[in-house]
């Protein structure tokens, strides 16, 4: 347990020095030597607990955002876990900002496809479970990958266009979408 906490603390650390650098540096341009020299521990610790840096920022939005959402009971609280990504969007819009213009959109949509079909696949599943229904496992993995490309296409967008789009109009469209859109898919093609 120790030893779990310690490597805790080390990642947090790490993820400290590299939100730090990206202050004030593209994040494309930052190397390992500058996180450890801003945090004080050696390249052996980097590598033992990340592979890269691309690893580095993956965990660090993983433990701040993506961690905390699958926390949420999203088949009630969907609007919460709505609400709480874009507010960790804009408070951390300089990560965000600097990994987005270094990896690029399709990278960063790679980047953070993963954690948010898992995000995506609960979300139906409780919403079956909710209801009584099920779908087929072809169908719902097609859903899945479905609302996980839209989710993370309209965020994403919003993530470079916040100045244009209305946060209250963006949260309003995906809860409404969400809502209306799985509860017709279960009503009309449960099994």
């Amino acid at each position: 347990m120790k030893h779990e906490i310690t490597s805790l603390n080390t990642k947090k650390t790490l993820a400290e020095s590299l939100k730090n650098i990206m202050r004030r540096k593209n994040f494309s341009k930052i190397t390992v030597s500058e996180i450890i020299a801003d945090c004080g521990l050696n390249r052996k610790t980097f590598y033992y607990h990340f592979d890269d840096i691309y690893a580095l920022l993956k965990w660090l939005l993983e433990s701040e955002a993506v961690e905390v959402v699958k926390q949420f009971n999203l088949i009630v609280d969907y609007e919460e876990a709505i609400l709480f990504i874009m507010g960790y969007i804009e408070d951390n819009d300089y990560i965000i900002s600097c990994a987005y213009d270094s990896i690029g959109r399709d990278e960063m949509k790679r980047f953070l496809f993963t954690d948010f079909e898992e995000v995506v696949c609960s979300i139906i599943e409780s919403a079956e479970k909710e209801n009584n229904k099920f779908l087929s496992a072809e169908y719902k993995s097609f859903l899945c990958r479905f609302y996980t490309e839209a989710l993370a296409g309209v965020i994403i967008d919003w993530i470079k266009n916040r100045k244009e789009r209305n946060r209250q109009q963006v949260i309003d469209y995906l809860v409404n979408t969400l809502k209306v859109s799985l509860t017709g898919i279960l009503h009309s093609n449960a099994e």
